[in-house]
Parts: C-alpha cells; sequence; structure tokens
C-alpha cells in the first residue's frame, strides 16, 4: 500500500513537469533573459521566499554565485535574510521583513527574485511592492493562477506560475525552473558545455 502510494507520488510529480514543460519554457526564457540583463548591465539579483521557499531562494543565489554546474565567474546575487532580527527591531511587522531589505539593499537596475507557492504571502507582496518603489524588475514564481502577486506585477515584470494548487507539487516544479534559471544564465554567458553526470 505505501509502495504504490510512493509511485504514484512520483508520477504525479513526472506528469505535472511533462505538462508544464511547454506552457513555462516561455516566460522562464523571459526570466534568464531579464536575469542577464541584470548581471550584465552591473546590477545584483536580490531572491526572497516564504516559509519552506526561502531555502530554494538561498540555494538559487548561492548558484548565481558560486556557479550550477561550472566554474565560472561570481554573479551578484544573494537572498534576503528571514531570521527574526529584523522582527525585534522598528515595531516587528513580518510583512515587511523582505520589503525593508529590498529598500536597503535594491537600486534601480537590480531584479528581485521571489518564491510563493499561493502568491499571497505578506512579506513576498511587501518585497514586491518594495522592488517597484527601487524601479527594479521582478521574477515571481507562483502557483495556479499567482494570488495577489500576479496582481501587483507589472508588464515588464515576468510570472512563472505552475499549474497546479497542491504546494508539494508546485514547490518541487519551482526548484526545476529555478535549474533552468541558473542553466540558462551559465549557457548564455558563458557558453553551452556538455555537462558530467
Amino acid at each position: 500500500m505505501i509502495e504504490q502510494r510512493i509511485q504514484q507520488q512520483f508520477i504525479d510529480s513526472a506528469d505535472l513537469k511533462y505538462q508544464a514543460a511547454q506552457t513555462l519554457a516561455r516566460p522562464i526564457a523571459d526570466a534568464v533573459q531579464a536575469l542577464l540583463a541584470c548581471v550584465t548591465s552591473g546590477g545584483k539579483v536580490l531572491v526572497c521566499g516564504s516559509g519552506v521557499s526561502a531555502t530554494d531562494a538561498q540555494q538559487f543565489a548561492a548558484c548565481c554565485v558560486a556557479g550550477f554546474e561550472r566554474e565560472r565567474p561570481e554573479l551578484a546575487a544573494m537572498a534576503l535574510c528571514t531570521d527574526g532580527a529584523l522582527l525585534t527591531i522598528g515595531g516587528g511587522d513580518a510583512t515587511q521583513q523582505f520589503a525593508r531589505q529590498v529598500r536597503a539593499l535594491g537600486q534601480t537596475g537590480d531584479l528581485l527574485v521571489v518564491l510563493s507557492t499561493s502568491g499571497n504571502d505578506p512579506s513576498v507582496l511587501g518585497a514586491v511592492q518594495a522592488a517597484h518603489e527601487r524601479d527594479m524588475s521582478v521574477v515571481a514564481l507562483t502557483g495556479r493562477l499567482g494570488g495577489g502577486l500576479a496582481n501587483l506585477l507589472r508588464e515588464t515584470d515576468v510570472c512563472i506560475s505552475v499549474p497546479h494548487d497542491r504546494a508539494a507539487r508546485v514547490r518541487e516544479v519551482h526548484t526545476l525552473v529555478l535549474n533552468c534559471l541558473s542553466d540558462g544564465m551559465d549557457a548564455q554567458l558563458f557558453g553551452e558545455q556538455e555537462v558530467l553526470s
């Protein structure tokens, strides 16, 4: 019984990735171009995610700085912190946790990458608003219809909305999307390279 349930998890994940490949290829390519425009013009990439997505944000920022699957020069990127230190000072408004960091670190020409499976996380919404105040573009990874996040995005922003309602499935595809973004940047900046397994 449990083995069948496990196998079904693999099947469901694979099915979603297969179905989403065609739908998401264009917005992922647009996001790669936005990232390239940022880093080649001297900007930096700020990344944030709420809840479990915070770990994905940290991993993506690390791939930008340290490289994905090859040795290459560093790209300017950082994950915004999720610890409680920012909440203990200045009133502790959790909805402003990322926004305050964007206002402190972001500049025109920088890019904000946000991850939210629901698209309704107040801290992520605040970060997008702060990025727009700084005249930054946004790449948003979200689920299904994008929630409130989709309504905040501008025409110059990129929305990568995974066509599924279940958070676990959305996060699995977000991981693949972040890998595609990392690989796409490396290939565009440094040429295609055969990846050793």
